[in-house]
């Protein structure tokens, strides 16, 4: 699964207090406006998440590269975090052992 669907808002973000908008998209290639837009809202690098009060001219510039973000209220982001914290938790700690095999001196010829 792509890392735009996994994010993909499933609440309306107009009932939220805030959102929290996470750029998934490189920003090379992309129209100056779009840069600015993302700039402005503080997204300058991908997989990168900001948190911002929900009003009217910070969805219009969410509507404006909405190609390129996911929106997430505070519920849904805190789901997403305790999800993956999990994830970490469940893979063993890897362990690497250096140790020489043993030379025995008696069979040196």
């Amino acid at each position: 699964m792509s890392g735009f669907r996994a994010f993909k808002a499933k609440v309306p973000i107009e009932w939220s207090q805030s959102l929290y908008i996470t750029l998934v998209r490189g920003l090379p290639g992309t129209r100056k406006l779009h840069r600015r837009t993302l700039e402005a809202m503080g997204l300058r690098r991908c997989h990168r998440t900001v948190l911002h009060s929900n009003n009217s001219s910070i969805r219009g510039m969410i509507n404006q590269v909405k190609r390129m973000v996911v929106v997430e209220t505070e519920e849904m982001y805190n789901a997403r975090k305790e999800a993956e914290a999990k994830h970490k938790a469940l893979r063993p700690p890897l362990v690497v052992s250096h140790s020489s095999p043993a030379t025995d001196s008696s069979n040196i010829s």
